[in-house]
């Protein structure tokens, strides 16, 4: 029987981490993301944790211990307490493995105690079951989202994981209640000529039923897991690589056709995952993408009444007077604000940028990575026809 917690790297071993795994509290742009635990046995060859030097970590350690990384994110200049949304092990581990499960539990718990109300988000293509389904309903405070990850990929040597498990996961969490945690069903990476086939469609289509709300989104194609596909005789999926997710336009109109002829009453999908998860609170997009029609067109006409009365467009000033609790953000400029989105630049990074969004529930853009009409933040891959 595998033991209740992980266990916990020395001080010399965290030293010799490399230095962006150290950082164990990182603002990602669904969330301000916690992942003091690391290391992950599934062996998805997709993996964002090629990205940070740490694919060949296979067995989850702790940093530190729990109350410690929690100190870490509330004392961190990014929090806010009721507002920041968070995230819990999702860039370097899956928070229901065996060992890992009772290191979430501890987070949240920990979270819930101090009466914060912030979003939590927490994605996993694990196993949880009916005392995981009970352990957090009995949160009171903070807003928890259980994000089932599901590719469909059938090639073993791309996700040894069988998304079998993440399915029956998400079935009993949604048919579990009442609750009042949220489900969606996270339908990713998809990837053409790998899982896109009619049937890999009409398979998800009928499985989005068992969840609150689907968002669909594509592949990180980054330069380090290219290496590791050729390196690895793994067919390639791209000729290039790219810094934002890659979902082709044709690919997605084809998933629009497919969930076009569900029923009316079936749960929604979505483009981005805070859109999904604030509906299925009954809350306005804490990522502020409302006013980006192109993006909101398949969205339900009560979530757009929800985020069309929260919507505020922010002054140049509002924006700098935000940007100044950050020091990294002292020499941002704002070079103009619309009714889609505030153009910047001089960030030296996205996690500032981040903040700025959730701040002021309103969408942040830096000018040297424009936001292209009808793209949706995504990759130029497979949009070439797109102009502008």
């Amino acid at each position: 029987m595998s033991s209740a917690f992980v266990p916990l790297l020395s001080k010399e071993a965290v030293a010799a981490l490399p230095q962006r795994a150290r950082e164990v509290v990182e603002y990602r742009k669904s969330g301000l993301s916690l992942n003091h635990v690391q290391g992950c046995p599934l062996g998805c060859a997709f993996c964002i944790r090629h990205t940070y030097d740490l694919w060949d970590a296979d067995r989850p350690r702790a940093l530190m211990s729990d109350g410690e990384a929690v100190e870490q994110l509330v004392r961190h200049r990014y929090f806010r307490p009721h507002d920041t949304p968070l995230q819990v092990f999702n860039r370097a581990t899956d928070p229901f493995l065996p060992g890992v499960r009772g290191h979430l539990f501890a987070v949240l718990e920990d979270l819930d105690r101090r009466g914060l109300t912030n979003p939590v988000l927490v994605i996993t293509r694990g196993f949880v079951s009916v005392r995981d389904c009970e352990r957090l309903n009995s949160l009171a405070n903070v807003k928890v989202t259980l994000l089932f990850t599901y590719s469909g990929i059938d090639d073993k040597r791309i996700e040894p994981h069988p998304s079998g498990t993440a399915v029956r996961s998400m079935r009993l969490a949604t048919s579990y209640g009442p609750r009042r945690y949220r489900t969606i069903f996270y339908w990713r990476p998809l990837v053409p000529g790998l899982n896109d086939t009619t049937a890999h469609l009409a398979r998800a289509v009928g499985l989005s039923r068992w969840a609150d709300a689907t968002v669909f989104t594509g592949l990180f194609y980054r330069d380090e897991i290219a290496d590791y596909y050729r390196a690895n005789g793994l067919p390639e999926p791209y000729e290039e690589t790219a810094r934002r997710k890659i979902v082709p336009e044709t690919l997605e109109e084809r998933i629009l056709a497919a969930f076009a002829r569900r029923p009316p009453d079936a749960p929604p999908l979505f483009r981005k995952t805070s859109c999904a998860v604030s509906y299925a609170h009954g809350l306005p997009d804490y990522n502020g993408h409302y006013g980006i029609d192109e993006l909101c067109d398949i969205c339900p006409a009560a979530q757009l009444d929800r985020c069309a009365q929260a919507h505020r467009v922010p002054t140049a000033l509002q924006l700098l007077e935000a940007a100044g609790a950050l020091p990294e953000a002292t020499g941002m400029r704002v070079i103009e604000v619309t009714e889609r989105a505030a153009e910047v630049e001089g960030l030296p990074s996205e996690q500032p940028r981040y903040y700025l969004q959730h701040r002021l529930g309103f969408q942040v853009h830096d000018a040297a990575h424009p936001h292209r009409r009808r793209r949706h933040g995504r990759a130029a891959i497979g949009w070439e026809s797109t102009n502008g």
